[in-house]
């Protein structure tokens, strides 16, 4: 089960330890869900979870930022290219680089933070 932990930036996933991510990150109906693993100056690592037709919005980052499937189906769109990712997928954003990310069923990934 993981465990987490009281940091000076906020409640951090514990280190040494290995967690099930898709065990951490609920879906809630009609709802975007994130739990932060780990915040740093300089950057952070977010699970997310959408429930269908919920979606993020239109991001830019200051990092470089990658996304994984780890549930479900979404549509991931950079820049005005789209991409279709499924369970497993992943895909890479450059810094400073417009994204759309939609899911296609309740999808839980490691979006932009």
């Amino acid at each position: 089960m993981a465990k987490f932990q009281n940091t000076p930036g906020g409640i951090e996933l514990e280190k040494r330890t290995p967690p099930i991510i898709v065990e951490i990150i609920e879906y809630v109906e009609n709802a975007v869900v994130s739990k932060t693993i780990i915040k740093k100056t300089t950057g952070n690592v977010t699970a997310m979870s959408f429930d269908t037709g919920e979606e993020p919005g239109d991001k830019i980052s200051p990092f470089d930022n990658f996304i994984q499937i780890i549930d479900a189906t979404a549509e991931i769109t950079i820049d005005k290219t789209t991409h279709q990712l499924k369970l497993g997928n992943g895909i890479i954003i450059p810094a400073l680089h417009s994204i759309v990310l939609m899911p296609r069923r309740n999808s839980r990934s490691s979006p932009p933070s």
